[in-house]
């Protein structure tokens, strides 16, 4: 008997090393495979530039009037050439030979393609402009610099050069975003470790967890890749940096819950292959659902009008998949093989004897008491500040940004549109253009000139000048149609302008009603207007997907109600403390219409998440020890890791700040103060607080509302 024992032990330690090294080996292959993504997903990188298109027509619904404009203007332009607006000011009056002299060198400019126009002499004097059509073919931005360079070697003496207009703002605005490759995502990850080694104060976990961001971004990087390529989405520069700093913020969050199932169960008394295997069954649904939840919000931007928008929502979902994939299997390998050691210096010691599945009091377990004591005061008091905080958003300025302001701090096209504005009729260099039927051309120029805030307008010629009948030049005719040039009044890119344009097509469209109206302004007038619609549409379908995530997860539906009210307020006060902080701090002339919209996506998605961690908890222990004892056991173990995740988050998003690009700045304020307040205060005080004041109901209809509710 002894030795049939001894065999039968011998057998089960032989079985035993067998999956041990069975499971190293699966752990291996996971490390390795995502290293290999990796590896081919850094290049790649550096490559999405060359998929990228800023071109803000580009992005408006074909059913823009804008957009169908651009496509006949199109059809007008026999090159694809960008024009630069060279605009050269002086203390006196310039000299026309001096000028002449610089429009000549021009001649040889690398990346002309046409001929240079002008100079023009401004009525005082003081001011001339060139304008120079810069080859389609390469980047604005070369061109530009290159403009730009022998501009400053050559200009007069005593004279200041600028160069704006289009190519300009494009070149500005293409190196503003620059530093999205590099510094952004160094400021991230360098944010994101800091705040990793104070919580964990362990080396080897913080660069873990960081390595789970960085793979899950590499493997984003290259679905994006691949679907800009094939033409599937339009990718610019901003849905870029959103992308980096969503999934390093994501594979962050939820690799943190996971680190806390995981040290859990080491604390417990688990092997580090145990702990692995519980850590993975205690986290996989919360994760998954708060995955899902930000996926769905993001996929809801697939409703928009705006391709910009819409292209945002397959980018973002593709990083928060690859996030929860790499936080689902590449954290855990790693763990897996590293145990306690990757908590080192301070690995957690197993309780020498089995104790409650709580947690010490704590910090978190104060917080939890204090909200049982006094709940109905702390959540009454919360939202009515909260509430306060809501009426901010009156004073939020969201119609729209003159492109001269996109670029915060040193712009060159900005500073050379001022100038062209002091000596020249503010629309200079971005006309707008009316695409009408050649019978009743003539009746819709007449028409354009008489609208206020109209300074000239003619019938284009076939070499883009205008037609000259006592010269013998005709308007040019494609296909039936000929097209109007209207210079405006007031700068291209101002609210003026913009009411001139609305003037400007009704005043046309009474002439013919097919006639089009685009350029510049009207861009941007179309585009504000689609993001509004977008703003009505998206919501609704945003929190109606959400709201049945929940439900599905909580099998309630008097609890999801309740986080998704929460988090509304809770959007709704960031929106509103934005506000005051964006028109009294940093003195912004306003926000992007797609402002609120994307705020509301990443908050109220991401917002949901914490209250996911949160319920998910309270969910679980409810189910052993009752409602309220559940609710405070829950606080107690979720407190740490969702508060470490709340900073995190709100750390990497602060980074957009980092990139000269108002909109990311005010979406990455929005979003940080927003998680900040939800992590804090949302989460912290109001659920628990209402949890607590609502009792068992709180699970209604389940039948859980019945057997779980225990009495305070």
């Amino acid at each position: 008997m002894p030795q049939q024992t001894q065999l039968a032990n011998g057998s089960s330690t032989t079985r035993k090393r067998k999956s041990i090294g069975i499971r190293a080996g699966i752990y291996a292959v996971l490390i390795l495979l995502w290293l290999g993504v990796a590896g081919l997903g850094g290049p790649t990188f550096g490559k999405l530039s060359e998929v990228q298109t800023n071109d803000q027509t580009s992005f408006l619904p074909a059913s823009a009037e804008a957009t169908r404009a651009l496509e006949w203007q199109n059809k007008f332009q026999t090159s694809e050439a960008i024009p630069a607006v060279v605009v050269l000011t002086g203390t006196g009056e310039l000299e026309a030979s001096a000028v002449t002299a610089l429009a000549e060198k021009l001649a040889g400019f690398t990346y002309l393609e046409g001929d240079v126009v002008g100079p023009f002499i401004s009525k005082d004097g003081q001011a001339a402009e060139l304008l120079v059509p810069i080859s389609g073919e390469t980047e604005a931005k070369e061109g530009v610099e290159e403009l730009r360079s022998l501009i400053a070697a050559e200009k007069p003496e005593g004279t200041t050069a600028y160069v704006t207009g289009p190519a300009g703002f494009s070149a500005d605005l293409t190196e503003a975003f620059g530093g999205i490759d590099g510094v952004l995502l160094g400021v991230a990850l360098v944010a994101v470790l800091v705040i990793l080694l104070l919580v964990y104060r362990s080396l080897l976990l913080p660069i873990t967890v960081l390595m789970t961001s960085m793979v899950a971004l590499c493997a984003a990087i290259l679905s994006v890749y691949f679907m800009a390529s094939e033409g599937w989405i339009r990718l610019d520069g901003q849905a870029q940096g959103i992308l980096s700093i969503l999934v390093i913020g994501a594979a962050t969050d939820y690799s943190l819950l996971f680190v806390a199932r995981h040290k859990e169960a080491l604390v417990a008394g688990a092997d580090k292959w145990q702990a692995v295997s519980t850590a993975f069954k205690s986290s996989l649904e919360p994760i998954v659902a708060s995955g899902g939840t930000v996926t769905v919000g993001l996929l809801c931007l697939l409703f928009s009008d705006l391709n910009s928008n819409k292209a945002l929502g397959p980018i973002g979902a593709s990083g928060i998949i690859f996030s929860i994939i790499a936080a689902l299997t590449f954290l855990p390998a790693v763990l897996g093989l590293l145990g306690r050691a990757a908590y080192w210096p301070f690995a957690p010691k197993p309780q020498s004897a089995p104790q409650d599945p709580g947690i010490p009091a704590g910090l978190w377990g104060r917080i939890a008491g204090f909200v049982a004591r006094h709940p109905r005061p702390i959540w009454m008091i919360t939202v009515v500040v909260l509430a306060a905080g809501v009426l901010g958003v009156t004073g939020l300025k969201a119609h729209g940004v003159p492109q001269s302001e996109l670029v915060v701090g040193g712009s060159e096209a900005r500073d050379g549109q001022v100038a062209l504005g002091e000596h020249f009729p503010g629309g200079t260099g971005s006309p707008a253009t009316v695409i009408v039927d050649q019978a009743d051309a003539q009746a819709t120029l007449d028409k354009a000139l008489d609208v206020t805030g109209v300074d000239s307008a003619y019938l284009q010629a076939e070499n883009g000048g205008p037609a000259l009948a006592e010269r013998g030049i005709e308007p040019y005719e494609v296909q039936g149609r000929n097209l109007i040039s209207v210079t405006l009044a007031d700068a291209a890119d101002s609210d003026e302008a913009k009411q001139t344009i609305v003037a400007l097509r009704d005043a046309v469209h009474q002439v013919n009603s097919q006639a089009l109206v685009g350029g510049t302004t009207a861009t941007q007038l179309d585009t504000s207007a689609t993001a509004q619609a977008d703003l009505y549409k998206i919501i609704p379908t945003t929190l109606g997907a959400i709201f049945v995530i929940l439900m599905l997860l909580l099998r309630s539906v008097l609890a999801p109600l309740l986080l998704m009210i929460t988090t509304v307020l809770s959007y709704g006060t960031a929106m509103g403390v934005s506000a005051l902080v964006f028109n009294n701090v940093f003195n912004y002339v306003g926000a992007d219409p797609s402002v609120p919209l994307f705020g509301f996506v990443f908050l109220v998605a991401l917002g949901v998440d914490y209250n996911i961690f949160l319920m998910t908890r309270v969910r679980e222990e409810s189910l052993k020890i009752g409602t309220y004892e559940g609710m405070r056991r829950g606080l107690q173990v979720t407190g740490g890791v969702i508060t470490s995740a709340g900073v995190v988050l709100a750390a990497t998003f602060a980074a957009l700040g980092v990139v000269p690009i108002m909109f990311l700045g005010q979406l990455g304020f929005i979003v940080a103060f927003g998680v900040l307040l939800d992590t804090f205060i949302v989460r912290s005080l109001l659920v628990p607080a209402l949890v607590e004041e609502i009792g068992p109901k709180v699970w209604w209809p389940s039948k859980l509302a019945r057997k779980i509710g225990a009495s305070k």
